[in-house]
């Protein structure tokens, strides 16, 4: 599985940060994967943020919930992640990762893409 994420690299605080995971090598909707995303603010450790499944449900970190949502665009092979009223702290690193369990440890998906950095500034 390869994984590729895109962004917006720079978003204004209070705007929606939208990102998009393209995948290679298995297919979204039927591999039995979990496609998540995952997070490494500077200085800081990796937050796992949320993640959908096969059947398109979706599970979120708690911390998260009310501003973050998960789609997939199963034509194309690809999920996104939309991060609502986004302030300075939510500046970091954002992964996306594969893996055949569901975990909510960050450091427990097996596979990942390069990362792409969001930067919100005004």
């Amino acid at each position: 599985v390869q994984l590729r994420e895109s962004g917006p690299g720079l978003v204004k605080p209070s705007q929606t940060a939208s990102l998009t995971c393209t995948v290679s090598g298995d297919s979204i909707a039927s591999s039995g994967y979990y496609w998540s995303w995952i997070r490494q603010p500077p200085g800081k450790g990796l937050e796992w943020m949320g993640a959908i499944d096969t059947s398109g449900d979706t599970y979120y970190s708690p911390s998260l919930e009310s501003r973050a949502s998960i789609f997939r665009d199963s034509p194309n092979n690809r999920f996104t992640l939309q991060l609502r009223s986004v302030t300075p702290e939510d500046t970091a690193v954002y992964f996306c990762a594969a893996n055949k369990f569901y975990s909510r440890t960050a450091a427990s998906w097996e596979y990942w893409g390069q990362g792409t950095q969001v930067t919100v500034s005004s």
